[in-house]
């Protein structure tokens, strides 16, 4: 059951950072840990190298509320967010990434910003939390194969990372590539997709205000399944465009052959703008089911988000342009 969480209480009124972190001192302490496997917390104890090494915990709860943020919407619950999703390296059940993606080895991490700049840059993940403050971001997520959910990330501008390499005005496209690792990933050792994968952006659509980096959810850091510690939030578009642990950023004055327009072209475009009237092959995009609900509801056109971004796309034919 979806639990509803009221429109004016933000994550970081619900569980404190100071809170946060006061736990994770109690799970290090001897009897913190012997009290917890008494009460059978093993999802907490199962992953050694989590316990040896804990992730930094960056202020992902003290992120300032974001003026393009969905106000009029109930949030999705975090245990949907966080166990159901598609992460295909990681297998093609919905359960999968919250079963395997503990493996991830998301420290130490960088990425590399390159190709059409005046400097190519690779950047630390804490050089990443540093570019711009964190915000948190409540945006509605429409996945292409029909279902929807409202998630509060918590991320900053795509564009304060991409303006620090200066774009040559020749560029015209941002190309996204993500993690492989075999050992860790079983989903990458079966050839469902052609890995890695690679998504893409115009630069406009990179730049605009809307597009973040997420490296957090509901107040805390970007849980592995989805996507830590790094992922693309585009909120206008079908989520797969979201690549998830991203690992290089390319500037190129060429439209990215991307992952699934690879797997098919005929059913997934380019710019995979969330559109009720342009169906997928397979089914209707007319409708959606929340995440949590029971009756479907109408698709809006860009998600919702078609006073901000519709000026993109003026003149096109986005039936062609799908």
């Amino acid at each position: 059951m979806l639990i509803k969480c009221p429109d004016d209480i933000i994550p970081s009124e619900i569980t404190s950072q100071d809170l946060y972190l006061r736990r994770r001192d109690f799970i290090k302490t001897g009897v913190g840990l012997f009290g917890m496997a008494g009460l059978g917390a093993t999802g907490l104890l199962a992953s050694s190298p989590a316990l040896a090494a804990p992730k930094p915990t960056p202020p992902f709860s003290t992120a300032r509320k974001s003026a393009f943020s969905t106000a009029d919407e109930s949030l999705t619950s975090y245990q949907d967010v966080s166990r159901y999703n598609n992460y295909y390296e990681f297998g093609t059940s919905k359960a999968d990434p919250s079963r395997y993606a503990d493996a991830l080895q998301t420290r130490p991490w960088t990425v590399t910003i390159d190709g059409m700049v005046k400097q190519a840059k690779t950047l630390s993940i804490d050089d990443v939390l540093k570019a711009a403050p964190l915000e948190e971001r409540i945006y509605r997520m429409r996945c292409v194969e029909g279902w929807s959910m409202v998630i509060p990330w918590i991320g900053l501008p795509l564009a304060a990372l991409l303006k620090q390499v200066e774009p040559l005005g020749s560029a015209k496209y941002v190309e996204f590539y993500t993690a492989v690792q075999p050992d860790n990933m079983p989903g990458v050792r079966r050839r469902v997709l052609d890995w890695p994968y690679i998504e893409g952006l115009r630069i406009d659509e990179a730049m605009h205000p809307l597009t973040i980096m997420a490296v957090g959810l509901y107040g805390e850091a970007l849980p592995n399944q989805n996507g830590a510690p790094m992922r693309l939030v585009v909120p206008w578009k079908y989520g797969f465009k979201g690549a998830k642990s991203i690992v290089r950023i390319r500037f190129t004055d060429k439209e990215p052959r991307t992952s699934w327009m690879k797997a098919g072209p005929t059913e997934y475009g380019f710019y995979s703008n969330v559109n009720p009237e342009v169906d997928h092959p397979r089914w209707s995009q007319a409708k959606e089911r929340r995440i949590g609900d029971v009756l479907k509801r109408p698709t809006l056109m860009f998600n919702g988000y078609a006073d901000q971004v519709a000026s993109l796309y003026s003149g096109m034919n986005l039936k062609i342009n799908f």
